[in-house]
């Protein structure tokens, strides 16, 4: 007999929505129509860059991925895991999403370990590996009607809070559920582009399917740069990983399938 499988969509939300409160409230709204199991992951926008300048403090970003030092990573953490997830959770559970705000420290539910040192010290920035999202626990609330909504604060286990890429994590999450029989997988990044483009300033230039040779081509190029590399690395990885299929789209396109279907 077949095994009967449910729909389980993750869903990564960029900064640019964070930031614009207007285009925020709009997606959670359209998120929580979203029928089925869902989780949500989030970074923290530019929350704690702003709260950092603030502070005299100029934020360092190499290739789209933070510079985290032991004061930087005070900021992150209460924007991230504090302000933001709170400010989601609140708005979500405004329309009975029974959401529930999760950093990786929560229940043990993402472990890491600090990124080595070659070129460049990353600082407090966490690398996932394998086998390092507690699936038991996502599970659990998923299949008691709850909604993980997850941000991008990650631990090692032995008190050490690290800041990792809300891309890495959407994507490892999707992988580590993919296990699950039960669950037919499908990871959306929303963000405020419409999906990947060949030319920002051109709209019709949106590229509606692209596999792992493209996308190197248009890396080579310096067509696809910054925060889209993190993006689109951690998106390639999930392909033949179990994952049904993934999504680079606009967050008003939040539960169909317009936008770039990676291949």
């Amino acid at each position: 007999m077949k095994k009967i499988t449910n729909s389980l969509k993750i869903f990564k939300i960029g900064g640019g929505i964070i930031d614009d409160q207007d285009q925020l409230n709009q997606f959670l709204e359209d998120f929580s129509k979203v029928e089925g199991a869902k989780i949500l992951v989030h970074g923290g926008g530019k929350g704690a860059t702003n709260q950092l300048k603030r502070m005299g403090i100029e934020p360092k970003m190499i290739d789209g991925r933070r510079i985290t030092d032991a004061e930087t990573l005070q900021v992150v953490v209460g924007f991230y895991a504090g302000i933001t997830n709170k400010t989601i959770v609140a708005q979500l559970n405004k329309y009975n999403q029974n959401a529930i705000g999760l950093s990786g420290a929560d229940a043990n539910l993402i472990n890491a370990v600090k990124r080595s040192v070659k070129d460049i010290d990353y600082g407090f920035a966490g690398d996932l590996k394998e086998n390092s999202v507690n699936g038991k626990i996502l599970n659990l609330l998923v299949e008691n009607g709850n909604l993980p909504v997850v941000c991008a604060i990650t631990h090692d286990g032995n008190g050490q809070l690290f800041n990792t890429n809300a891309d890495t994590i959407a994507s490892a999450i999707a992988k580590e559920l993919a296990k699950n029989e039960e669950w037919e997988v499908e990871l959306h990044f929303c963000f405020d582009k419409k999906g990947v483009m060949k030319n920002l300033e051109d709209e019709s230039s949106l590229i509606l399917e692209m596999d792992f040779e493209f996308y190197q081509e248009l890396k080579a190029d310096g067509i696809i740069s910054d925060g889209m590399i993190p993006k689109l690395d951690n998106a390639f990885e999930v392909i033949n990983s179990g994952v049904k299929s993934v999504y680079i789209q606009h967050a008003s396109n939040v539960g169909n399938e317009i936008g770039t279907k990676l291949i």
